[in-house]
């Protein structure tokens, strides 16, 4: 029932945050109209009901301490856009010089969840030169299309940098 009453909340605020300006000026909740809220309580319910199962499959509620929200949000100001930054620069090299030596490594990120394996699937595939292209799941070892493979056993950080330890501080 814990689940289910969080995904309805978690569903609710996002359906609030992306319709919020949408009503008609003068309407009677300022940012949404009776019609707004009321649909957004029905799709949320059916949301909740749907959902409850896949996002606390494991009934672990860690991410709702506010503590680790916010130190993703540090990880994504911080670390994450100066790696995204560095990498652009590092891709537009390559592409300007031609050296470039694509490949697949095998990285073991040593991370135990779903979650942690998932954001940092996320992260390397949303920096530019590199790509997530498998997971194997008895493992937990990621297989990354690299745009400058120097070595066939590349150390994880020469890959993806800080990535693991900011996501086992998040999501472990």
């Amino acid at each position: 029932m814990l689940a289910f009453i969080i995904t309805v909340i978690g569903v609710f605020a996002l359906y609030l945050l992306l319709t919020a300006g949408s009503a008609i000026p003068g309407s009677a909740f300022f940012l949404w109209s009776r019609e707004e809220i009321f649909a957004g309580i029905i799709l949320s319910i059916v949301a909740g009901a749907i959902g409850r199962k896949v996002f606390f499959r494991e009934k672990n509620y860690r991410m709702l301490n506010p503590g680790r929200w916010f130190l993703f949000i540090v990880y994504l100001i911080g670390p994450f856009f100066l790696a995204m930054a560095k990498a652009n620069l590092d891709v537009a090299y390559r592409v300007v010089t031609g050296k470039i030596k694509p490949g697949i490594v095998k990285l073991s990120p040593n991370l135990k969840t779903d979650l942690g394996i998932t954001m940092l699937a996320n992260s390397i595939t949303l920096t530019p030169g590199t790509l997530s292209v498998d997971i194997d799941e008895k493992n937990n070892d990621l297989y990354v299309h690299w745009i400058n493979v120097k070595d066939k056993t590349p150390k994880i950080e020469d890959v993806c940098g800080s990535f693991p330890k900011w996501v086992r501080r998040i999501a472990e």
